[in-house]
Formats: C-alpha cells, structure tokens, sequence
C-alpha cells in the first residue's frame, strides 16, 4: 500500500483521526519528531478510537532518517505551495505522501529536494485558509488507492 509521512504534526486529533485512516486503508504511518503531543495523548487516542493497534505506526527522529527507508519508492510532498495537481499523476503501490504540520506545511527548506512533479496540491478556492490535515490526507490516500482500483 502507501506510506503516510506526517512531518512534526502538532494536533492529535488530526492524527489520529490518520491513524484510523491508515487501519482502514492499510496505509503505514511514519511520524518525525518532535510530535507536538505524546502519544498517550487522551485526544490522539479519542479520535484513533480503538486503531491504534490495528495501523502500523513508526516514530522516527528527523525526516532524514525516515526518507531513507524510501530509497526505492517514491515519495510526494503535499503542499499549496505545489504546482502539480494531486489528481494528474499517476500513483503505484509504495508510494510515500509527505505532509507538513497543520500551522506552518512544509518549508522551502524541505521542498528544495523533490522534483517538482512531485510536490503536489490539493485545489480550493482561497488562499488564505488551507483544508484540515487528516482531510487532505485522506484525499490523497483515496485518490492514490482508487488509481490501483481499490486493490
């Protein structure tokens, strides 16, 4: 299936309504240091409900060491900064989605390092605002799953 990268979140229901998501779907989700909350965190496991042991989660460091494992996948970054479309490319089982935390996204220092093809947005109408971490990744997900027919 996917990898989910999850790049500092900062609120806990956000992820763990991922964590949900990531039962559901058979998604991994790989989490980078510092979490703005502990993973005993009574709203992360509010909103994971009873999942938690049903997802595979991984705690890693720094985004270094994570984006190491993916040496042979690819890995998308999501951000409004992208000037690909999500829905225009073409996705295959393994593929990592990389997502900044909910108050700032990902960083011009981080974005430096993926092809632009490969730095994605989701559309909407206003610039101002950006949509709820666990809904954009829950459209990815579901875009990228449904391109492999919901295998």
């Amino acid at each position: 299936m996917f990898a989910i990268i999850l790049y500092q979140p900062e609120i806990p229901p956000n992820t763990g309504n991922i964590i949900r998501l990531c039962a559901n779907t058979g998604c991994t989700l790989h989490l980078i240091e510092p979490l703005g909350f502990s993973l005993e965190d009574k709203q992360l496991k509010r909103a994971g409900l009873d999942y938690h042991d049903a997802a595979k989660i991984h705690v890693h460091p720094d985004l270094k060491q994570c984006l190491d494992l993916f040496t042979f996948s690819r890995v998308f970054a999501l951000s409004a900064k992208g000037k690909t479309c999500y829905a225009t490319s073409n996705f295959q089982a393994g593929d990592a989605f990389l997502f900044g935390p909910e108050t700032r996204g990902l960083g011009s220092e981080i974005l430096q390092h993926f092809p632009h093809d490969q730095i994605l947005k989701i559309p909407q109408q206003t610039v101002e605002r950006s949509l709820n971490l666990s809904n954009t990744v829950s459209i990815m997900v579901y875009e990228a799953w449904r391109q492999l027919n919901f295998a």
